[in-house]
């Protein structure tokens, strides 16, 4: 199943499911407030989650949780100048495959 097939407002609720999940994670939005990514951090952000779905719609995909948190950890080094090591860019990863799991299990 790839974005062109697939039912753009399906596309469009994974995508906001995506960015609730990003907003609710306190050392993301710590570097967001903060501007650890310069001004343009809040962008950085919502093409953290853009890149997530991209992602999830590739061939491979994040098939393991273990890609998933390299995504999040590389995204958070080089756009936020933040290594994060509190444990939670596991759990955000864990909660986003679960996110996908789920959305192809209703959609495919």
């Amino acid at each position: 199943m790839t974005l062109s097939t697939m039912n753009k407002d399906a596309i469009s609720h994974l995508r906001e499911d995506i960015s609730l999940l990003l907003s609710q994670w306190h050392g993301l939005q710590l570097a967001v407030k903060n501007q650890w990514g310069g001004h343009d951090s809040l962008q950085k952000s919502h093409q953290l989650a853009s890149d997530i779905l991209y992602l999830f719609f590739q061939p491979r995909g994040p098939s393991y949780v273990e890609d998933l948190e390299n995504l999040l950890h590389e995204s958070l080094l080089l756009s936020f100048n933040t290594d994060i090591e509190d444990g939670s860019i596991e759990q955000v990863a864990e909660r986003l495959i679960m996110l996908q799991e789920e959305f192809f299990h209703r959609y495919h």
